[in-house]
C-alpha cells in the first residue's frame, strides 16, 4: 500500500498545529512546490517473503521473524527503530525508511534522489543487506506483485494498530479488500512539481497513462498456488477494496482541476482513525471535513492528521507534497530499477509529456477506466479503446527515453539515464506482461515448483 511514516509531516511545518480551514489545506499541497533544479525521485518497492525451507509465510515473532530481521538491520547499520506497543515496526536512516506492510510485506521507502544511478544504487545495497541479514534465517524475498501460495487467512498479521483498525473496516467497502492489503505487492515512484499548473499536467498524464505502465509491469499471475486467471491478480484486487479512496480521479481530467479539488475530495473520504499520544482510535466513518469542523473528542484537527489521512488515500496516482505513481506490480531486480526511470523520463520533461499525453487524450474517462479491468486480466494483450496497449507501451518507452535523454546532467558522469530502461524494452520485446512469463513456466518448464519460482523472482 506504501504509506508514510506516522510521525512525520514533510516541508518543516510544525505537525502539530490546528488547520485553521481549508485553504490552510491547498496552501499545505502548494508548499510542495520546487523549482526543476529541485525535482528528485523516490521510490518505494515492496518484497513478499517466504521460508526457503518450508514455503510458509514470516510471522513477526520469533527468532526466524521479521521482529528479528529489523532488529539484524538496525544492527548492521545506522538505522533508527520506530516502535508501537514494545515492537519495532519500522526503520528509519535519514530519508529512507524501511517499513511493514500488513501482511509482512517488506518495503523499502528510498530517500528522494536526484538521479536514477543513484536510485538503483541505492536499491541494489539494500539487496545486498537483505541478502547478508535473510541468507542465515532462510528467508526469501520475492518480486512478484502477490503472495504465490498463501491464502489471505495463512498470511501472518503484522503487530501495528492501524492495520487492525483498516482490517475491520476496508472488507465493508470492498469483497477484495483483505486480499489487497495482506498479499499485494508493489513499486512505485513519487516525483516533483514546480506548481499549480505544473501539478495538474503531471497528474493527469500520470493518470491517463498510468493503465499502460500497470501493464508493462503487470506481475502477479499466481496466487494459492495456482495460476489465476490474471496477468495482475494485484490490479484487479484495487477494483474491489474501497471505492471511495481508490481507482482513477475523474476530476484530474477536469478544466478545474487544482489542489483545491484533490483538497476538497480528501475532506470528504472517510478516516479510518485519529492518533492521540501514541494512540490509534477508530474514526467509525467520521470524514475529514466532520473532523476539521468539530475536532475529535475535544481535539482538533491538525497538520499531521491530515498528512495521515492523505496517506490512507489510495489512487493509482497520489497526490501529496509530491505525486506518487502507484499502479505497478513489484517485478524482479531487473525491472525494479526501471519503474522510477519510466516516470521520470516522461514527468520531468515537458516535450515526454506532451507525447505521452497524446497517446491517451482521446478517450473519455470510461475508456480509461475499462482499460485497467483489461489490464489487469490480459497485460500487454489488453486494449485502451481500440489500440493494443503494447503499441502504446513501446511508443510510451521510446518518449521516456528520449525525455531521459534530453534532461541527462550536462557534466556529470554517466548523465544518460535512459539505459536504465533497456529492461523494458526488452520485457515489450518479448510482446507479454512479466506475469504471462511467470503463469508460462509455472504451468510449463517449472512443473509447478516453488523452489523454481523463487529462483526465478527472488531479490
Amino acid at each position: 500500500m506504501s504509506q508514510e511514516r506516522d510521525d512525520s509531516v514533510p516541508g518543516g511545518r510544525d505537525r502539530l498545529a490546528s488547520i485553521e480551514g481549508v485553504e490552510a489545506l491547498v496552501d499545505y499541497l502548494r508548499e510542495g512546490e520546487k523549482s526543476p533544479e529541485q525535482w528528485l525521485v523516490g521510490t518505494e518497492h515492496e518484497k513478499i517473503g517466504l521460508y526457503g525451507d518450508s514455503h510458509a509465510g514470516i510471522p513477526y515473532e520469533g527468532e526466524r521473524g521479521i521482529g528479528a530481521v529489523l532488529e539484524r538491520i538496525a544492527e548492521q547499520g545506522d538505522w533508527h527503530r520506530v516502535g508501537e506497543a514494545g515492537n519495532t515496526i519500522a526503520l528509519t536512516k535519514g530519508r529512507a525508511s524501511i517499513t511493514l506492510e500488513p501482511g509482512g510485506q517488506f518495503e523499502l521507502s528510498g530517500a528522494p534522489l536526484r538521479t536514477i544511478h543513484e536510485t538503483c544504487a541505492e536499491f541494489h545495497a539494500h539487496l545486498a543487506l537483505m541478502k547478508r541479514v535473510c541468507e542465515p534465517l532462510r528467508i526469501e524475498w520475492l518480486g512478484l506483485g502477490m503472495n504465490p501460495l498463501h491464502t489471505v487467512d495463512r498470511i501472518p498479521v503484522m503487530p501495528k494498530a492501524r492495520y487492525r483498525i483498516m482490517q475491520r473496516y476496508l472488507p465493508t467497502r470492498g469483497a477484495l479488500a483483505l486480499e489487497m492489503m495482506f498479499a499485494t505487492a508493489t513499486v512505485q515512484a513519487n516525483l516533483d512539481y514546480a506548481d499549480e499548473a505544473d501539478m495538474v499536467d503531471k497528474m493527469r498524464v500520470a493518470t491517463g497513462i498510468s493503465p499502460i505502465v500497470s501493464a508493462i509491469f503487470a506481475n502477479s499471475s499466481l496466487s494459492e498456488g495456482k495460476t489465476n486467471g490474471f496477468v495482475s491478480r494485484r490490479m484487479y484486487a484495487w477494483q474491489f477494496t474501497d471505492p471511495d479512496r481508490t481507482g482513477l480521479l475523474p476530476m484530474v481530467f477536469e478544466s478545474d482541476f487544482g489542489y483545491r479539488r484533490y483538497v476538497e475530495w480528501a475532506l470528504d473520504v472517510p478516516m479510518f482513525f485519529v492518533v492521540r499520544n501514541g494512540a490509534y482510535h477508530e474514526a467509525k466513518g467520521m470524514t475529514f471535513r466532520c473532523f476539521l469542523r468539530d475536532g475529535f473528542e475535544g481535539s482538533p484537527a491538525n497538520f499531521a492528521d491530515f498528512d495521515r489521512h492523505l496517506t490512507t488515500l489510495f489512487p493509482d496516482v497520489r497526490l501529496k507534497q509530491w505525486i506518487e505513481v502507484r499502479g505497478a506490480d513489484a517485478v524482479p531486480p531487473g525491472l525494479t530499477c526501471s519503474l522510477p526511470a519510466l516516470w521520470k523520463g516522461v514527468l520531468y520533461d515537458a516535450t515526454a509529456r506532451s507525447r505521452a499525453w497524446d497517446l491517451v487524450d482521446r478517450y473519455d474517462f470510461e475508456v480509461r477506466d475499462a482499460v485497467r479491468s483489461d489490464v489487469a486480466r490480459r497485460g500487454l494483450g489488453a486494449h485502451y479503446g481500440a489500440v493494443p496497449v503494447i503499441e502504446l507501451a513501446r511508443e510510451l518507452a521510446v518518449i521516456s527515453r528520449d525525455g531521459l535523454r534530453r534532461i541527462g546532467h550536462a557534466g556529470v558522469i554517466d548523465a544518460d539515464e535512459s539505459n536504465f530502461l533497456d529492461p523494458i524494452f526488452e520485457q515489450l520485446e518479448l510482446g507479454v506482461s512479466p506475469g504471462e512469463v511467470v503463469a508460462e513456466r509455472w504451468e510449463g518448464d517449472w512443473g509447478r515448483s516453488v523452489d523454481r519460482l523463487i529462483e526465478y523472482a527472488r531479490y
